[in-house]
């Protein structure tokens, strides 16, 4: 069985990259809204999916301070598909499973 995807496997960027694969395009502020995380941990994880080719950014200049755009490139959509391909072999959708154990809940809790 193929490995999940490491870079997608990190929830924040998870939900970057399905943020993006649905709304297109958002600015550096918008993402940052959206996942209500600092500047400096969308910066970091920014830096890994561009590294990656799953992100494009293009920067714009009018009146105030520049933006940045953000854009999934046909690679992020390739990967983020395969990822959630990879996610539905390992879940039994669509089959019941049985209840997990409440003293193993509650251990784990301790």
């Amino acid at each position: 069985m193929e490995e999940l995807d490491a870079l997608l496997h990190q929830p924040l960027r998870t939900q970057l990259v399905a943020y993006l694969a649905a709304a297109g395009e958002l600015t550096f502020s918008d993402l940052k809204r959206q996942l209500d995380v600092s500047d400096g941990n969308l910066d970091a994880h920014l830096k890994k999916l561009l590294a990656a080719d799953y992100v494009a950014v293009r920067k714009e200049s009018g009146k105030g301070r520049p933006q940045s755009f953000f854009v999934l490139t046909p690679t992020g959509l390739a990967a983020l598909h395969a990822y959630v391909q990879q996610l539905q072999k390992l879940l039994p959708l669509g089959e019941a499973s049985p209840a997990p154990d409440a003293g193993l809940i509650t251990g784990l809790a301790g």
